[in-house]
């Protein structure tokens, strides 16, 4: 069985005005549109062609969520929990409504993430920085009483990063938080100009937030197309900027930690971040063939990029979706009469019992399907 699948594009403040209908060809509504739900996630779950969603068709069962981000500016920094963190959250939470916004846990699931570039610059944050390097960064600050301050907590000892991140966004930072943002105005370094220039635009976006100087403690990444991050559970993360194809367990947990107007719930962001800093390592995959890979160490999802001219026979495991990124494409499957086509910017819907489908046309489509 194919289905084809399409959603509208939800409207969060931060997503882009142009970057969605870029790639699809069409005219921007004027609004931002920031991410498209190919899933059936009762959150959002995608419309069907002929009428209902996916939900209806596999009553929730899919272990994974695709969507397509467009961020025109930050989204907020966050978090995400393990398994086992979040079965314990979401029972500790079972008397509050769903959509009460002291909420944490929407599901019982945890959300390790992949993300793909699509533009030709994507930016994120993501992982804390090793201290010593974070204390070079603020070496192009100067003298700052602010800068005084946090180095002194960043070298007190112990879990050093988890203390200042939660003293950061207690309240009771604000006199620095404040005197480090005014201080990027002239504050230069070679070594960490792209973090800089990066802080200043947040601080514009956000001016006074804490999570400015929480992202200042945070690895700056650039992404080119083709490109991806694998985020873990309990990895501090924000993407900045850029259009992306996204695919994450299918959950909608999110603890925040700064960049939000949206509820912060301290306490409960330093239970599950993990502090180990680190680079996030960029996937950079070879293409065997058509196909190129990114390696995912989850049971929730697998996902490929696979550029066609002409015809690619793809083999599937699981009920799997094919999202169209560029050009003309259309998907056959052996057990359906007629190819199915699926124009930039939707998906198509495969069943389990589908096990290979055929891509033609020439273009570019992403291939998602539970893990190993």
């Amino acid at each position: 069985m194919l289905l084809p699948l399409t959603n509208v594009p939800r409207d969060y403040a931060w997503g882009s005005t142009t970057l969605l209908a870029e790639l699809e060809g069409r005219a921007p509504t004027g609004a931002p549109e920031a991410e498209v739900w190919f899933g059936d996630h009762l959150g959002d779950p995608a419309d069907v062609a002929g009428g209902g969603t996916l939900h209806d068709v596999t009553g929730g069962s899919l272990p994974y969520l695709l969507k397509l981000l467009a961020a025109g500016s930050p989204l907020s920094i966050q978090v995400h929990p393990t398994e086992e963190q979040a079965l314990e959250g979401y029972a500790r939470e079972a008397g509050l409504d769903l959509d009460d916004p002291a909420r944490n846990y929407k599901d019982d699931n945890h959300k390790p993430e992949l993300i793909v570039a699509l533009s030709e610059r994507f930016e994120a944050l993501c992982g804390l920085r090793p201290v010593p390097a974070t204390l070079r960064l603020l070496d192009a600050f100067g003298d700052l009483p602010a800068v005084a301050e946090l180095r002194r907590r960043l070298t007190a000892g112990g879990d050093v990063l988890r203390d200042v991140i939660g003293w950061l966004l207690s309240g009771q930072a604000q006199a620095v938080v404040d005197g480090l943002i005014a201080g990027l105005g002239t504050a230069h370094s070679e070594e960490f100009a792209a973090e800089l220039e990066a802080a200043r635009g947040i601080a514009r976006r956000y001016p006074g937030d804490p999570g400015v100087v929480v992202a200042l403690l945070m690895n700056f990444v650039v992404l080119r197309r083709g490109e991806g991050l694998f985020l873990r559970a309990g990895l501090l993360h924000a993407y900045v900027s850029g259009l992306g194809v996204e695919i994450m367990a299918a959950s909608d947990n999110v603890l925040r930690g700064g960049l939000t107007s949206k509820h912060i719930d301290v306490p409960e962001l330093l239970r599950v971040l993990d502090t180990a800093p680190g680079p996030v390592p960029v996937l950079r995959p070879a293409a065997h063939g058509a196909v190129a890979e990114y390696p995912a160490p989850v049971h929730d999802f697998a996902l490929r990029r696979v550029e066609v001219d002409g015809e690619e026979r793809v083999r599937i495991g699981g009920p799997a979706m094919v999202l169209a990124t560029a050009g003309s494409i259309e998907v056959a499957a052996d057990s359906v009469a007629h190819p199915v086509p699926v124009p930039v910017g939707t998906a198509v819907f495969a069943s389990a019992d589908e096990r290979a489908l055929t891509v033609r046309g020439r273009g570019e489509v992403f291939v998602a399907q539970p893990g190993a």
